[in-house]
């Protein structure tokens, strides 16, 4: 069944990127020229996704103004003969048709994704990570939705970290299928040392069949009193296996000071207008370090 509905869970507060984030919601906050949720609304698009639903709370309405028409915007690009930035700006509204619902309370990514029940209906949906900007020629969740397609199972996005890394996220037991698929029978987050079942986690990406609906609703709250995704997700791996997709792509986590100082200048040295004069300037600088 091909998947043409995605979730953009975007209701966090920024804990990590504050003061930035005390205003401006993380999402919004810049890689070089575009804010990381467009980054992240375009890999839908490219993947074939039709019908976005990002998640927000109070506070972040600036997302909702960012994909939407600004009539006096437009006519002062009009006038002033800049047809570019006019039909850059009129694109950033049609990219798919979005929708927005807000999660009251935040509970944990998990009650997250149960907010988004009736919109998915009884079809297959991809969710990507409002932190996770990924950057590549074939999208990240492009990947994952053909896995799903030609399994029928869930599929999360997998990367391997450093054994530091995996104390702090999940922890998944895998078996090779192909290239870059693995079945995925087994997880742990946030493992002790001796519960770690290998250095693959998910990172960002996962594709679900609705019946998560049903589990996230018997899904009891775990860390931090919340209730977490990879707990459902968990039972699923254990009853009937999941695919792990170790997506290609560069990650770049817009939760984090570093990832977001990475990702400006990693997109900028690739940007038409600026790469050229950055690269330079980076070489001056690194003579100084």
């Amino acid at each position: 069944m091909k998947v043409t509905k995605a979730i953009i869970p975007a209701a966090g507060l920024g804990t990590r990127v504050l003061p930035a984030s005390k205003s401006i919601p993380k999402e919004m906050l810049p890689i070089v020229d575009k804010p990381a949720i467009q980054y992240i609304v375009e890999e839908c698009v490219r993947a074939g996704i039709t019908d976005i639903l990002i998640i927000t709370n109070r506070g972040k309405s600036a997302m909702e103004d960012h994909f939407d028409r600004s009539p006096e915007l437009e006519e002062r690009l009009l006038a002033s003969g800049k047809q570019d930035l006019y039909d850059e700006v009129v694109g950033v509204s049609r990219l798919a048709n979005i929708q927005y619902i807000r999660q009251k309370e935040t509970k944990g990514l998990g009650h997250a994704v149960s907010c988004a029940k009736s919109f998915v209906g009884g079809e297959p949906f991809a969710v990507l990570y409002g932190d996770d900007v990924i950057i590549g020629e074939d999208p990240a969740i492009g990947q994952l939705c053909r896995a799903y397609e030609e399994f029928g199972l869930g599929c999360v996005g997998i990367k391997e970290v450093t054994p530091e890394q995996i104390l702090k996220y999940s922890s998944m037991k895998v078996e090779p299928i192909r290239d870059n698929l693995l079945k995925v029978t087994d997880m742990n987050e946030k493992p002790k040392p001796h519960e770690i079942l290998s250095l693959y986690s998910i990172l960002g990406r996962c594709v679900l069949p609705a019946k998560i609906f049903d589990i996230l609703e018997n899904t009891k709250p775990g860390a931090g009193g919340e209730i977490q995704l990879t707990d459902a997700m968990l039972q699923l791996a254990r009853s009937e296996g999941m695919i792990g997709v170790d997506y290609t792509g560069t990650r770049y986590d817009m939760g984090n000071k570093l990832g977001m100082m990475q990702a400006a200048i990693e997109v900028g040295l690739a940007h038409p207008e600026i790469g050229a004069d950055l690269r330079e300037y980076l070489k001056k600088l690194a003579k100084t370090l």
